[in-house]
């Protein structure tokens, strides 16, 4: 799992705008970005994995407090917000409202509040006013440009690419200890031994290839060359001068 993800921009089409404040005739005004409750929730399914986050409200008066949590490893981190002590808050949904301010804790949309303001034209919706239709393509490329695109793949999100060099180690060391394992004779074994050795600095991965060699070396009978001694050897070998 990968949380720096969590931060990645949206798609411009999943953004929402509503209007803030406007000028004295109603021309033109602020447009507010936002999202919604559920694309926030897609962000949390797609970087941690469904069965890594969870919700919990509580309630206060008019004020919803939402608990978000995410399981990092073996333990459950939480972090809080809340909403629901304005008008304008109730009508969108208190419980909604909390979870999105919970989840900017966690950096989901966070990268909005540094938006800036942003002018567009407005027109007349009933005893309100709106944004014009024409504004959002101009809205959506401003968003490109400011921020970039999102991952192209949110599926693969959660490796990171640390992760992925970890991953491709790991598999590689196991290619390792197969060969060690899978030699014919100790002349194969030591040769294998030897090759991966190399290869590997880490002090676990050449503890694990060590015991694949012993295991092998004792399966195949005694070896002309002692393993212990070839081992002290390399292990000479690759300390610093």
């Amino acid at each position: 799992m990968n949380l720096q993800n969590l931060h990645a921009p949206f798609p411009p089409n999943e953004i929402e705008w509503r209007v803030g404040s406007t000028k004295a005739d109603k021309s033109s005004g602020l447009a507010l970005a936002y999202l919604t409750a559920r694309h926030v929730m897609e962000r949390l399914d797609e970087v941690c994995g469904v069965g890594n986050w969870q919700d919990r409200y509580e309630f206060h008066g008019k004020r919803t407090v939402c608990y978000l949590s995410i399981r990092i490893g073996e333990e459950w981190v939480t972090k809080a917000d809340g909403a629901g002590d304005s008008d304008v808050e109730a009508e969108k949904g208190a419980i909604s409202d909390a979870l999105k301010r919970a989840a900017v804790k966690w950096g989901v949309g966070r990268y909005l509040y540094s938006l800036g303001n942003t002018w567009v034209d407005l027109e007349a919706a009933g005893k309100s006013v709106r944004i014009k239709k024409t504004e959002f393509a101009k809205l959506a490329k401003m968003m490109e440009a400011k921020f970039g695109l999102p991952p192209s793949d949110m599926g693969d999100v959660n490796l990171a690419a640390a992760e992925a060099v970890e991953a491709e180690e790991q598999a590689a060391l196991v290619s390792a200890r197969h060969k060690i394992r899978d030699a014919q004779n100790t002349d194969e074994c030591q040769s294998a031994f030897g090759e991966a050795w190399k290869q590997f600095t880490d002090d676990e991965g050449r503890r694990q290839l060590k015991a694949e060699y012993d295991a092998r070396k004792a399966a195949l009978g005694t070896s002309r060359v002692d393993p212990n001694a070839q081992f002290d050897q390399m292990a000479r070998e690759s300390e610093p001068a």
